[in-house]
């Protein structure tokens, strides 16, 4: 429980016994799906801002179309799924699963018609303006189009193959977000007969956006491959007339389906799960304005889609295909300042991290500190004769990683290796196979988690002979063992040797690899085990200091807030007078705001240069506050179907970093942050009147870059 804390004067909201939302009813929630469109609304308007950097700005746009995609592949699929059943529950907020749908078929045709204005609108003038210019084909000169016509033929015709959809050719098996054509032809010799169709898959080969006649002086010139295509298309049917070409996408249901009690061997299954999901069902067409009504109802017919899964808008289709731009143009002006994360003075001259560890522990803040010293923690594990062993939870990582060369070099040596490798890492299966498997060809103990749970836990240990001693080193941090995304995401890594952590992650990996079934933890919170249950008790505990005419404190940061429980409980301590400042990234059923319920709770985001991933929970305040981070969401998922580790951070110094310096920082922001209102929408914060905006991201940047220079780690 929370310590105890000295009698204070009573706060000015005491308890109410009638809250304005009674308990049972919807309203004491937000709906989830709508929730999670309000945040992609905020990173659309990142597009749209003009502080941003221009090539920054057509980033966020792409960002935003591949969530969208994301969330047609798991959420609306999911909501389809529930649609066709009889027995699906209620949202939280009480709709149906077919009410759900209605509500994203509005909201998503808003979002795409938005980002479609932000693209013709916004970013293609100011591009222009800095003479970016994307052409329409029709308006190409001579020069220009023999350009296309030669590129088309040299490039791009070799690797296409058009499929025609009649009787005698079954339609074709579209993958999931797939580029395609369809073109409706007519013969030539015989204008009064039936026209025809056929699709033309684009191969994922082949760029989707290409530099006009490069080399040339003048304007940067680019142009959409799928204008080539419809430019060019007819060069693919001799012998007929193209009366119409059209360029569309399906988007497929994308979730693994497996029933880890029945699948003998784990690996195998999902390795045919990621064959089949290229026939998952579709849940979503886009097409592009003016297809021919005929031919669009046939491409219907044939994906089995309902009449609201279809979305018909101006091309292009799928900004994701932008992201490509940054890297195509050489304009650093146009992007925003390069930033090289701050290394840790505490390993100074080389100096072994066991060394650095040993004597205090080490906090990193990612991307503003180098998640450098989390790989030399692995790296000089495996090569340090005094390290016996290694265990080692892999979620996600990077396709050249040096964490995974790492643990082959320790298993090599002779020491013993664990790696826990989460198969069912969403969009990453495939890559974790591979690495499993040259895992086990090194001699890794390759462990595949616990039935029926996800293992979302970062965690690694290593275990060293000191002295004749033995002595347990552990990293734990709330983000993946990824060194790109740890340049990209904000995070946390612990660094410690202190022995009741230390012990309890050798417990926490005993449990994965071992038949423990009831594990008992004092110091970590541990999904499923005692996270939910403590994050409970933390809160009651808040709560029973308010009542009690003391001050109550909570800070919590975390990507989704979802769990009914522990929205239930933020309420009532919010009707008891505890102040709530609630950082949540994307997800949230928790309404703020309301009179009488949740008066007391604020609720805001950031959406900024980089995505803001760490997980941080504060109860209390002043030196009495507990502060704890880690892997875990507030989500029923993440407290019961996962393994998660939340760690406490005890060192008093580190423990007010994250108070001062970070927290204090990210509800101080005036510039990345919006405020969450109850009816869902999100208002975003303006400075006090005749201050400067604040930004946080940028105020770390120079607090990393400063601690450097002054040595301190």
């Amino acid at each position: 429980m929370s310590p105890a804390r000295k009698s204070a004067p009573r706060l000015r909201h005491p308890v109410r016994a009638e809250p304005a939302v009674p308990a049972g009813d919807p309203a004491r929630f937000g709906n989830r799906e709508q929730s999670w469109l309000a945040f992609n609304q905020r990173v659309l308007d990142q597009a749209r801002h003009p502080a941003n950097p221009l090539l920054e700005r057509v980033k966020f746009l792409a960002i935003a179309s591949s969530n969208l995609d994301e969330f047609f592949e798991i959420r609306v699929a999911g909501l389809r799924q529930q649609a066709d059943s009889e027995t699906a529950p209620l949202s939280l907020d009480g709709l149906t699963p077919r009410e759900q749908l209605r509500r994203v078929r509005g909201a998503v045709g808003a979002m795409v018609a938005a980002q479609h204005r932000c693209w013709q609108e916004e970013l293609v003038p100011s591009l222009a303006a800095e003479r970016i210019v994307f052409r329409p084909t029709h308006q190409l000169d001579a020069a220009e189009l023999a350009w296309v016509h030669r590129h088309f033929r040299e490039q791009v015709q070799p690797v296409l193959t058009p499929l025609a959809v009649d009787q005698a050719h079954p339609f074709p098996l579209l993958g999931n977000k797939t580029l395609s054509l369809l073109v409706l032809l007519r013969q030539e010799e015989d204008p009064v007969a039936e026209p025809v169709l056929s699709i033309v898959p684009v191969p994922r080969s082949l760029p989707r956006i290409l530099r006009l006649c490069p080399g040339e002086p003048g304007p940067e010139r680019f142009l959409f491959l799928s204008e080539i295509l419809k430019l060019c298309v007819g060069e693919l049917f001799p012998g007929y007339r193209v009366l119409g070409a059209h360029a569309f996408r399906v988007t497929r249901n994308s979730d693994l389906y497996i029933d880890e009690e029945e699948a003998e061997n784990l690996l195998k299954r999902i390795e045919d799960e990621l064959r089949n999901l290229r026939r998952g069902a579709a849940v979503r067409l886009e097409v592009e304005h003016g297809v021919d009504a005929w031919a669009l109802a046939e491409l219907v017919r044939h994906l089995g889609l309902p009449e609201d899964a279809v979305y018909d808008q101006p091309a292009p289709l799928n900004f994701l295909r932008l992201m490509s731009l940054h890297d195509l143009v050489d304009r650093p002006d146009l992007k925003y300042p390069p930033f090289a994360a701050a290394d840790c003075a505490a390993l100074a001259g080389g100096r072994p991290v066991f060394d650095a560890v040993r004597e205090r522990d080490l906090l990193l803040h990612h991307p503003y500190d180098s998640f450098t010293p989390v790989v030399t923690f692995v790296q000089e594990a495996a090569r340090d004769p005094e390290v016996l062993a290694i265990k080692q939870t892999l979620y996600r990582t990077s396709g050249d990683s040096p964490i995974i060369e790492a643990l082959i070099e320790a298993s090599l040596a002779g020491k013993q290796v664990t790696a826990l490798v989460e198969l069912m890492a969403r969009f990453d299966e495939a890559n974790n196979i591979k690495w499993a498997r040259e895992l086990e060809e090194a001699g890794v103990h390759v462990v595949y988690g616990v039935v029926g749970h996800k293992t979302h836990c970062k965690s690694c240990l290593v275990v060293r002979r000191e002295g004749g001693q033995i002595r347990r080193y552990a990293h734990l941090g709330t983000g993946n063992y990824n060194p790109r995304t740890a340049r990209l995401y904000t995070d946390l890594s612990l660094l410690t040797a202190r022995e009741n952590l230390t012990a309890e992650v050798a417990q926490l990996f005993n449990s994965l690899t071992g038949l423990g079934r009831a594990p008992e933890f004092h110091h970590l919170l541990v999904a499923p085990f005692n996270l939910h249950a403590r994050i409970l008790e933390l809160i009651a505990a808040e709560t029973a200091h308010a009542r009690a005419g003391r001050p109550g404190r909570i800070i919590a940061k975390m990507n989704k807030l979802v769990d009914p429980h522990a929205i239930e409980a933020l309420y009532a301590a919010s009707q008891a007078g505890v102040q709530i400042d609630l950082i949540v990234r994307s997800t949230c059923c928790l309404v703020p705001g309301v009179k009488g319920l949740s008066e007391n709770i604020r609720l805001r985001n950031l959406v900024g240069r980089f995505l803001e991933h760490a997980r941080i929970f504060v109860f209390g305040q002043g030196g009495s506050a507990v502060v704890y981070a880690g892997s875990a969401d507030w989500m029923p998922r993440n407290f019961f179907r996962r393994v998660e580790a939340v760690f406490p951070v005890e060192d008093p110094a580190l423990r007010q970093r994250i108070l001062d310096e970070i927290l204090a920082a990210e509800l101080r922001d005036s510039a990345d942050a919006a405020v969450l209102q109850p009816d869902g929408t999100y208002v975003p914060i303006s400075p006090v009147e005749g201050a400067e905006s604040f930004q946080a991201q940028r105020h770390f940047m120079g607090l990393a870059q400063a601690r450097t220079a002054a040595g301190v780690p």
